[in-house]
């Protein structure tokens, strides 16, 4: 059998891969009877690549030339990473506007090729377990990864010899892992997913049968990883810094479920150390980083228009959820005791392993819906962001509006498209331009429809149709913002800190705008009638036009709108004339048409 379809977590700590047996969703183990698998990369000297536990023994002893956490560099440009969050072991070239690569020795590689060497491993210890080929899987990111990271993260698996069927959102993946399609009708479930170098925060609504993501929220810079970094930094043990991080990390796992550790390390300078680390001064260290998950929470909940007391279930996801301090922040935040029936390391594969049973057919019961996290639009005149695709819109979606010229004898149209939650297009990010060439014509009278489709893995296409002759243009955009997530939740923060400045701007554009048609039509009507006007009519209207144009300079909207309508009232008794005249012409031209022809 060859049909297989594998559910993978790419995670950014550890990896897992399964499978859907006898209705059953089942997570593989390798050859030493592990399912973990560290997502880390060892590059020896000579000889292949070292992958996994292996792998991760080499960190402590050759940092640098063994990757880990690419999960977070994957996907972005050199100017995405700040320095805080760039890997202190191995070294990260970054480049502006070039893709992130990493150095090892004399060799450059792009972090989905990291990636891929896990994947690799995956589908190798998966085919050892199944004793038969799999070639098809479901991959999971998390939620807040942007379209570059996931098309990185899909091509990494094409890389490793699968059919990428469906990239999944981590916390959607993790909801089918807790049962919760047997939740009761219009169940409203939170997923707090925090892991080795992601956080993921979801709200979803579960209505017979169907999952749809509400909200979402989330830092792919956040994670156990900064827990440890600081913990390392702070305990201060005279010893090699790697065996400080090895044996601190171990003594970190082990006050989940412990008050204090001792950890001695024999033979330091011809004598034994000893050091005590308690759970007390684990959580005074580690409370400032996981505190930064609850600004995403908040957010997430405001976004789905829900009170924590809305919601049936809060689950949680990742390693870091079994730290008492995690679980005690939850609990507090959302009121209520998180559910902690599921194995936190493995829900996100089990999710992904289901999800691939409903692919197959396995599993016919359940749909998953994710949204998009930002809005989608393109550029109109006047530099404003005309949005198609709202914010938190559930996908796969398609949607489209019609757009029209704004210059006489315009022969092209250019398709600016953005992704943003500003009112300015300036304001926004550029995923990509292509123009639309097309007859010319009169402004206003070129019809051009604009389609957007994202797909079920999040990625966008693009369709511009001139309607007059059917010409088109289809582009995918394959590179959406390669931006880190400080970047996206600097956007959200944006827009609500400049709500009120960018809707007054966006007011004054579109009343600029409408004035200076205004004056345009008016200039034009009157070298067509404006002779037939009295001295006073004329002059009535050159004031109002001379005011609107004086209004203009102003930047001050109330004044412009009020110069508006006085032009309006003004060009009254001009308009009439211009209609009067209209209507003279189309008789005549009526007449004309039935006046019998002479041979």
């Amino acid at each position: 059998m060859t049909d297989d379809i594998v559910g993978i977590d790419l995670g950014t700590t550890n990896s897992l891969i399964g499978v859907m047996e006898a209705g059953f969703p089942i997570l593989l183990a390798d050859a030493n009877g592990a399912r973990l698998t560290p997502s880390v990369v060892h590059f020896p000297e000579t000889g292949e690549p070292v992958v996994g536990a292996a792998a991760s023994r080499m960190r402590a002893r050759q940092p640098q030339s063994t990757v880990y956490s690419a999960k977070r560099l994957i996907g972005l440009r050199g100017e995405d990473l700040p320095p805080e969050h760039t890997p202190a072991d191995y070294r990260v070239v970054r480049q502006t506007g070039q893709p992130l690569r990493i150095q090892i020795r004399d060799r450059q590689y792009a972090p989905e090729e990291i990636s891929t060497l896990v994947l690799k491993k995956l589908k190798a210890d998966a085919e050892a377990a199944l004793e038969r080929t799999v070639a098809r899987a479901v991959i999971t990111v998390p939620a807040y990864f942007n379209d570059a990271q996931r098309n990185a993260t899909k091509a990494a698996g094409e890389a490793a010899g699968f059919t990428v069927e469906r990239i999944i959102n981590e916390p959607t993946a993790a909801a089918l892992a807790y049962g919760l399609d047997k939740l009761e009708a219009k169940s409203k479930i939170a997923v707090y997913d925090l892991g080795g170098g992601t956080f993921d925060i979801s709200i979803l609504e579960l209505d017979n049968g169907v999952f749809q993501v509400l909200a979402t929220s989330g830092d792919t810079h956040l994670g156990g990883d900064d827990v440890d970094e600081a913990l390392v930094a702070e305990c201060g043990l005279l010893i090699a810094d790697w065996q400080k991080r090895e044996l601190v990390i171990e003594a970190k796992h082990r006050l989940s479920t412990e008050m204090s550790v001792r950890i001695d390390v024999p033979f330091v300078e011809g004598k034994n150390l000893t050091y005590e680390l308690t759970r007390d001064a684990l959580e005074k260290i580690a409370r400032p980083i996981i505190q930064r998950t609850r600004t995403h929470c908040l957010r997430a909940l405001t976004d789905s228009k829900l009170a924590a007391a809305d919601l049936d279930e809060v689950i949680l996801v990742g390693g870091m959820t079994r730290m008492p301090l995690v679980r005690q922040l939850v609990a507090d935040l959302f009121g209520r005791e998180p559910n902690i029936s599921q194995n936190p390391d493995e829900a996100v594969a089990l999710g992904a392993t289901i999800q691939a049973g409903i692919l197959s057919g396995a599993l016919r019961d359940v749909v998953l819906l994710d949204v998009t996290p930002l809005s989608l639009g393109i550029e109109t005149f006047g530099g404003l962001m005309n949005v198609i695709i709202p914010r938190n819109s559930t996908i796969p979606v398609k949607a489209g509006e019609m757009f029209t010229t704004a210059v006489n004898q315009q022969r092209a149209m250019k398709i600016k498209v953005l992704q943003g939650e500003r009112e300015m297009a300036a304001d926004n990010w550029t995923l990509g331009e292509f123009e639309l060439e097309f007859q010319p014509a009169p402004k206003g009278i070129a019809r051009v429809g604009v389609q957007f489709e994202i797909d079920a893995n999040g990625i966008l296409q693009v369709l511009a149709r001139d309607t007059k002759t059917g010409a088109e243009k289809v582009v995918a955009l394959t590179s959406a913002v390669d931006a880190s997530d400080e970047a996206v939740e600097a956007m959200i923060a944006d827009s609500l800190e400049h709500a009120f400045e960018d809707m007054s701007e966006r007011v004054w554009t579109e009343t600029r705008l409408k004035s200076e048609e205004m004056l345009a039509a008016v200039e034009q009507a009157l070298q067509l009638a404006g002779k037939r006007l009295t001295a006073a009519e004329r002059d009535r209207i050159e004031q109002g036009a001379n005011e609107v144009r004086r209004a203009i300079q102003t930047h001050e909207t109330p004044r412009l709108k009020a110069a508006n309508a006085a032009l309006n009232d003004a060009t009254q008794v001009l308009a009439a004339l211009i209609v009067e005249q209209a209507m003279k012409e189309a008789a005549t031209t009526a007449s004309q048409a039935t006046m019998p022809k002479m041979r």
